[in-house]
């Protein structure tokens, strides 16, 4: 998945003090932005730290990438992979030996100068065993990393991996001698870190020795909310400028139709899922994972929660990843068919287990959603609450669950079902093999044949309980525009959006 925080999405952490954490960059770079040309965003979700390979929640993604810091690549907001701090790079007929050559006359918002030495340096650290980046694995095909020359960087791989370039692009390029990466930021993007409050807001300043082009607007300041409430209030009153992605399906009746704001619908990749831990009975069982699909009018669900907005898919598979089919047909609402399925699975008279649930809408309603469908054929569910820090350190880290809702945010993350040591535990050497030989192909059009074949196997199995496909909406006030629509792995590129007076 992307780096750990597009895997899912963190609520913002409240915090009763106010803490500013000032970023490591010398005096002298700052510049006096105009107040009327800084871009306010209202985000929920408050990074829980800022370095990207240590668990810092979907925030920091939101704020950093591409706007902090780069990669030798970059996923555009249309999906397509293009070169940032890269020049070219050439590839090895047997596909094992990638030279990349990096772009000359680049800095660090420290001064330092980027070198090949940095690349390096920024690779082994998403793919240490230390790492908290939900894409370490899809960089497990490197075997040796050099760098000759300060321009030069060399990627040796144990066997081929046609996704190198877009794994790439989740390795956000720090300086090698930067230090307290959690708590301050040193990379090449076109705003250095000017300010963190904690439980407040992130500042952005433009960097005065970008390497490109100057950013469209004086800075951008993140300002954090705990709940949609107040971050719909801060919108209408004029205190933001825009809501990258709104979760609260009750706001959009504010703003829908009023001529000072602009409502947009992009593409979204975030889908909400029921995740089972199919390492446990009963959850180990298909036949059971089958019956509970099928128990669940997910229709009905998504018109309730999100009106005419969102999509039902019947994957982990979004529309906008090159293997998609449309599953929903796989394990459609039956109720009938899930009795049955329960009885032949030896769990006739029901079961029950414990559904945690994160704190923030709209995971509650669709927790008593569920669970109210799932009462009609004998299995009884008890929601246990928890915050965004207790779904990551029980869920995720500990996989100490029988069932979760979680939305995950990540473009082209049906890799996760590969690997059995992920927090759901789904274990099918068929899959597994598939999905590494995908990753092995020759060409896009061999890695898409066998990955929408793994695609299908996953539903079948009713691997987890996918729910739907979030809607991706923006909202901002009228006089800004320049702003991404897709927010692909939750990223929200700052630099082009621009404000009239």
């Amino acid at each position: 998945m992307s780096h750990f925080v597009s895997t899912w999405r963190m609520a913002a952490l409240s915090g009763a003090a106010v803490l500013a954490l000032a970023a490591a960059a010398p005096a002298g770079l700052a510049q006096e932005a105009d107040p009327s040309a800084v871009i306010r965003i209202g985000s929920l979700y408050e990074p829980q730290n800022l370095d990207n390979t240590a668990g810092a929640g979907q925030g920091v993604t939101e704020a950093f990438n591409g706007n902090v810091y780069e990669g030798l690549f970059r996923l555009t907001d249309d999906g397509d992979v293009e070169e940032v701090l890269v020049e070219s790079y050439e590839i090895s007929e047997d596909g094992l030996t990638y030279t990349f050559t990096l772009r000359e006359g680049v800095t660090f918002h420290s001064g330092d100068p980027l070198t090949a030495a940095d690349v390096k340096y920024s690779i082994e650290r998403v793919t240490a065993p230390e790492s908290q980046s939900s894409r370490r694995n899809s960089l497990a095909a490197i075997e040796s990393i050099e760098a000759p020359d300060d321009r030069t960087v060399v990627i040796t791989l144990g066997e081929r991996s046609i996704s190198l370039p877009y794994n790439l692009s989740y390795v956000w390029i720090v300086n090698d001698a930067a230090t307290e990466l959690t708590a301050s930021a040193d990379g090449t993007g076109p705003y250095r870190l000017d300010d963190w409050r904690r439980g407040t807001s992130l500042t952005l300043t433009p960097f005065a020795d970008y390497w490109g082009e100057a950013p469209s607007n004086g800075g951008v300041v993140f300002t954090y909310f705990t709940e949609a409430t107040a971050q719909n209030n801060a919108l209408l009153t004029g205190a933001i400028d825009i809501i990258p992605s709104v979760q609260s399906p009750d706001s959009l009746a504010l703003f829908d139709g009023n001529p000072q704001f602009t409502v947009t619908e992009g593409a979204s990749t975030t889908k909400e899922l029921l995740a089972y831990n199919d390492r446990i009975e009963p959850f180990n069982n298909v036949q059971v994972r089958k019956a509970l699909a099928r128990a669940i009018d997910k229709e009905r669900l998504l018109a309730s929660i999100w009106g005419e907005y969102g999509t039902l898919i019947g994957s982990f598979v979004p529309p906008t990843d090159p293997w998609y089919v449309d599953l929903t047909d796989v394990d459609p609402y039956d109720p009938e068919s899930a009795r049955q399925l329960l009885e032949e699975a030896g769990y006739g008279d029901g079961f029950s287990f414990t559904l945690d649930t994160p704190n923030y809408d709209p995971h509650p309603l669709v927790a008593q959603f569920i669970q109210n469908e799932l009462a009609q054929i004998g299995v009884t569910v008890e929601i246990n609450i928890i915050t965004a820090n207790e779904w990551y350190t029980k869920i995720y880290q500990a996989q100490d669950f029988e069932a979760t809702l979680q939305e995950h945010v990540n473009h082209r993350d049906i890799v996760f079902y590969g690997n059995p040591d992920f927090y759901w535990g789904y274990d099918n050497p068929e899959v597994i093999e598939l999905i590494a030989s995908a990753e092995a192909s020759e060409t896009v059009e061999e890695q898409v044949e066998k990955l929408t074949e793994a695609n299908r196997i996953i539903a079948e199995d009713a691997a987890s309980n996918w729910l739907y496909l979030y809607p991706q909406i923006v909202v901002s006030s009228a006089n800004v525009s320049g702003y991404p629509i897709n927010g692909l792995n939750s990223q929200f590129f700052a630099y082009d959006i621009e404000k009239s007076q």
